[in-house]
C-alpha cells in the first residue's frame, strides 16, 4: 500500500490531498510542522490504512498531539522513517559485532604476549644448569601457558566464525532494506528513485564507452477512465498486469521501472532505436492482445492498449534532457491516436 500512496502524492491528486491535509491541521490545532503534514498527507491519500486509522484514534481521544508522538508514528507508518531506522538498527547492530570482535582480537592479542613472555623467560633460564625438579616445574609452566593460548585461539576462531555469519546476516538485510527502498510495492518493478539513479549511470557508461543507449516512456492508455469506471483495485490489477509485460521485455541488461501512477519506463543499454522499437511494439502488442477479466465478479474489462515514446540518446545529453525528448515522443503517441510507438528520431527527421 506504501507504493500505492507515494504514486498517489506524485500525480494530480495531490494537490487535493494537500490542501485538505492543512485543512485538517488546523481543525484539530496540529502545527503544519514537516513531519506533521507528511503523517496528515499518507493518512489522506490512505484513509482505510493503519496510519489514517490510528491519527483517528489519538484525535478522538483527545490526546495532545506533540512533537514525540509525531516522531513515533513516522517511525512506525512513513516509509522513509522505516527505511531509516532499519538502516540505522542494522548500522547499530553490525557496530556491536565489530566491537565485541575487536575485544576478542585484543584478548587473543594478551594471552600470546603473556605466552610470549613464558617462553622467553624459559629459554633464558634453559641457558643454565637446571635440576631436574626445576626443569620439570619449568616444563608444567610451559604446558599450562600452551593450554590457555590453545582455549584462546580455538575461542577467537570460534567467535570469528559466528561473526562471519552475523555480518554476512546483516549485509543481506541491508540488501534486502536497499531492494525495498528502490522497488515498486504494487507492480514490484523498479522505483522512480531507481530509475533516476540508472538513468544517469547509464548516460555516464554509455559517454565512457562511446556506445548507443535509448530510453522509452509507456502510458496506458484512458488509465483514469477505467480507474473511475471499476475502481482502484481492478485498475491496480490492470497495473500489475502491464507491469508484468514491460518486466518481461525489460530483463537485465535493460532496465524497466513504474515511472508513477499508470506510466513505465524502459531503459536499453547499448542498444539503439531500431531493437527498442522492436522490444516496444511486441509489448504494445502482447499488452492489447489479452482480454482481461475482472478478479471479483469475472466481468469482461475489454482490452488494455499502451502508448510508448523512445528517443535514442545523443552523445552529451543530459539525462534530464534525454527524458524529454522521450516524453515529447510519448506525446506524439497520445495525439496520434494512442496504442502506437514514437520514436523521437524519426519525429526530428519528419520535422
Amino acid at each position: 500500500m506504501a507504493g500505492d500512496v507515494e504514486t498517489k502524492l506524485r500525480g494530480p491528486e495531490a494537490y487535493g490531498f494537500a490542501r485538505k491535509a492543512l485543512q485538517a491541521m488546523e481543525k484539530h490545532q496540529v502545527w503544519p510542522t514537516p513531519v506533521n503534514y507528511e503523517l496528515w498527507l499518507h493518512s489522506l491519500a490512505d484513509p482505510t490504512g493503519p496510519l489514517a486509522l490510528e491519527l483517528g484514534r489519538i484525535i478522538s481521544s483527545g490526546e495532545a498531539f506533540t512533537d514525540g508522538l509525531a516522531d513515533e508514528l513516522a517511525a512506525v507508518y512513513l516509509p522513509k522513517a522505516k527505511l531509516n531506522e532499519q538502516i540505522r538498527d542494522t548500522g547499530d547492530a553490525l557496530t556491536k559485532e565489530l566491537a565485541a570482535v575487536s575485544r576478542a582480537i585484543q584478548s587473543a592479542q594478551k594471552s600470546s604476549e603473556a605466552y610470549g613472555l613464558t617462553l622467553a623467560s624459559a629459554s633464558k633460564s634453559l641457558t643454565g644448569e637446571r635440576d631436574t625438579d626445576d626443569v620439570k616445574a619449568m616444563i608444567s609452566t610451559l604446558a599450562t601457558a600452551t593450554k590457555q593460548v590453545q582455549r584462546e585461539n580455538k575461542s577467537l576462531e570460534k567467535r570469528l566464525s559466528e561473526s562471519t555469519a552475523e555480518v554476512a546476516r546483516l549485509r543481506e538485510h541491508l540488501e534486502q532494506v536497499r531492494r525495498d527502498a528502490t522497488t515498486d510495492a504494487l507492480t514490484s518493478l523498479s522505483n522512480r528513485k531507481a530509475f533516476d539513479e540508472e538513468l544517469d549511470r547509464a548516460c555516464e557508461e554509455a559517454d565512457a564507452r562511446g556506445e548507443a543507449l535509448a530510453l522509452a516512456v509507456i502510458d496506458i492508455d484512458h488509465f483514469k477512465s477505467f480507474n473511475d469506471t471499476w475502481g482502484h483495485q481492478t485498475g491496480d490489477q490492470v497495473l500489475r498486469y502491464v507491469a508484468s509485460v514491460i518486466g518481461g521485455r525489460g530483463a537485465p541488461p535493460r532496465f524497466a521501472a513504474r515511472y508513477g501512477g499508470e506510466e513505465f519506463a524502459l531503459i536499453f543499454p547499448r542498444e539503439g532505436a531500431k531493437t527498442a522499437v522492436a522490444a516496444l511494439e511486441e509489448i504494445r502488442e502482447e499488452v492489447s492482445s489479452r482480454i482481461l477479466k475482472r478478479r471479483s465478479t469475472d466481468e469482461d474489462l475489454g482490452a488494455i492498449t499502451v502508448s510508448a515514446g523512445l528517443a535514442e540518446r545523443m552523445p552529451g545529453e543530459t539525462p534530464h534532457a534525454f527524458m524529454e525528448r522521450a516524453d515529447r515522443a510519448l506525446y506524439a503517441s497520445k495525439r496520434g491516436g494512442r496504442n502506437r510507438v514514437s520514436c523521437a528520431e524519426t519525429m526530428t527527421a519528419a520535422a
